[in-house]
């Protein structure tokens, strides 16, 4: 990035933020400011978890709590334990609250339909189409990886879906047990490496390092939820399990893959791995990939000039 780009990212979060009342504390002339309105808007008909709420709009505990406290001193939330977990406090809108969603609802379609309203249809065209690019990019950004544990509830709900969709598009299926084993304590340091994706608290995609010998490492268990596919994030979790390779002292990456996923072959090619004769015995595998890794990266200098 340069510092082109950073200007041009603070002078659109400037106007947006005019645009759209973030500065007012009577947001489309309720009475209230933003953050309240778009807390009423996330509890929803249906009420939610406060601590889901917390998650999901990224807020600490004692902001959120002032939000909520507010909005019940106007009658329009109320706050309850959980049926099934006395530990969990589930937020619900009143009556009151219900129909005041609806006139939020009703009155930011007028102020988006007066948006567009003064622009031509290509004009329209283009700013929408401009405003989903720029969701798409804003989620990619949000999106994180790190290191985990694979015995962590989320490596397990993310391995237990790549599973599942290994399951179903295979030709004939798919059995873990009939493939070359990744078991948890494969992919523990020193042994291998488990990096998950997560957005919004949510894992969205996984990627695996297993160390084979001093210099060769194998990439297992890629999988990025169908619904965060677009973002890159098998680009990421594969650059990031190279740098994991990389400070192992590896030199080399192995992976393979069957022919029915497309994409990942797609993903490997473009990554810079070759097709190779076979390494392994995996069952399920028709190609066999690898790429040449570069020298282990130096740390910095640490003495004075």
């Amino acid at each position: 990035m340069n510092r082109r780009q950073i200007k041009s990212v603070r002078r659109f979060n400037r106007e947006v933020t005019r645009r759209l009342g973030v500065l007012s504390n009577s947001f489309l002339g309720r009475g209230r400011p933003l953050s309240e309105a778009r807390l009423l808007y996330e509890i929803g008909i249906r009420g939610a978890e406060v601590r889901d709420l917390r998650t999901r709009l990224e807020l600490d505990s004692g902001y959120l709590s002032r939000l909520l406290r507010s909005l019940e001193r106007q009658g329009l939330v109320r706050r309850m334990q959980a049926r099934d977990d006395a530990r969990a406090t589930t937020a619900k809108l009143t009556q009151k609250g219900q129909s005041e969603l609806k006139t939020l609802n009703r009155l930011s379609d007028h102020y988006a339909a007066s948006v567009l309203g003064p622009l031509s249809q290509d004009q329209r065209e283009r700013l929408v189409a401009s405003m989903e690019e720029v969701e798409r990019l804003m989620r990619a950004a949000a999106v994180q990886i790190a290191p985990a544990d694979p015995r962590s509830p989320g490596a397990r709900a993310s391995l237990k879906a790549y599973f599942r969709e290994l399951k179903d598009r295979f030709e004939h299926g798919f059995d873990a047990r009939k493939s070359i084993t990744a078991d948890p304590e494969e992919l523990t340091p020193p042994n291998g490496y488990l990096l998950l994706a997560s957005l919004d608290g949510a894992t969205i995609g996984c990627g695996a390092l297993k160390i084979k010998d001093r210099r060769i490492g194998e990439v297992k268990r890629m999988w990025v939820a169908p619904e965060a596919r677009g973002l890159k994030i098998g680009e990421r979790l594969l650059t990031a399990l190279e740098t994991c390779a990389l400070a192992a002292g590896l030199r080399t990456l192995r992976l393979e893959t069957n022919r029915a996923l497309k994409e990942a072959q797609q993903l490997y090619r473009r990554s810079g791995y070759r097709e190779v004769a076979p390494f392994n015995t995996e069952p399920y595998a028709h190609h066999w990939f690898e790429k040449h890794l570069g020298p282990r990266p130096r740390k910095p200098s640490t003495d004075r000039p």
